[in-house]
């Protein structure tokens, strides 16, 4: 009986030890996120990919072919004719909306 029972409660503290080691996993997975970018451009298809939209880092309208970039460049790119993202508005929040009819 004193066999069984220790059988069992080894089985017991590896489970444990199983379910703690997985939990401190996810909790490293979490804090390891970084943070998005500040701007994105979506890239189109093709040779060279030429930028289609600029995003803000947290717009979910954002494609899958896409790249992070500055501030700079997001004006830039907007200022040579690519397209704001109609939702999250990147040329309102660089202070640039409107500018066009100057």
């Amino acid at each position: 009986m004193r066999v069984w029972h220790a059988m069992w409660l080894a089985r017991i503290d590896r489970k444990i030890a199983q379910l703690v080691q997985r939990q401190a996993e996810q909790e490293r997975g979490r804090r390891a996120k970084p943070e998005p970018p500040d701007w994105i451009v979506e890239l189109g298809i093709g040779v060279g990919r030429p930028p289609v939209q600029v995003h803000q880092g947290t717009c979910y309208m954002e494609g899958k072919r896409q790249r992070p970039i500055g501030p700079d460049e997001a004006r830039r790119l907007l200022a040579d004719g690519t397209s704001a993202c109609s939702r999250c508005r990147p040329d309102t929040a660089l202070g640039i909306a409107g500018l066009e009819s100057i």
